[in-house]
């Protein structure tokens, strides 16, 4: 038997965006408009998929963590730092920009927790100014968004790949 033989398929359970399609796009279009944000906030594209990747491991989106680690390599993000990303606070690898940043994605992902305490909104702004601050807010909102459907769907299974 090989290491493959042995992995396990997760059934999808819904279909979501057959059966939602309109709401599906909306998220899409949501999407779309946090990266525009982004790109007139001149947030870079790497702080963007650590972002991307640490809200969808609080959240447990197998989908989201392997295609937010995949665009993170892709956006020049070593493996080195991706594996870090869930230990970030206690890993040297990011700077003052990316540990802001994460901070906020956890705080807002676990928003039920934390009520995104003055301090953590202060010290992104002081850290990223308002500008990225509300753009990264967007993109962690719609994250979020497509983690709770990825989650309770499993309508977007990893795909495997050789190695």
């Amino acid at each position: 038997m090989t290491f493959t033989d042995s992995l396990v398929d997760i059934p999808v359970r819904l279909d979501f965006d057959q059966l939602v399609p309109r709401f599906s796009r909306a998220v899409a279009s949501l999407d779309h408009a946090a990266t525009g944000e982004l790109d007139r906030a001149g947030v870079d594209p790497a702080l963007r998929e650590l972002v991307r990747l640490r809200a969808s491991q609080l959240n447990g989106c197998a989908y989201c963590v392997d295609q937010h680690a995949n665009d993170g390599r892709a956006a020049g993000v070593t493996d080195q730092k991706l594996h870090a990303v869930a230990i970030w606070r206690d890993s040297g690898l990011f700077t003052a920009a990316e540990r802001s940043a994460l901070e906020l994605t956890e705080s807002v992902t676990r928003l039920s927790e934390t009520h995104v305490p003055d301090a953590v909104v202060d010290h992104a702004r002081a850290v990223l100014g308002e500008e990225q601050l509300a753009a990264l807010l967007s993109l962690i909102v719609a994250i979020n968004a497509w983690n709770m459907i990825g989650v309770t769907t499993r309508c977007w299974p990893v795909h495997r790949t050789a190695g």
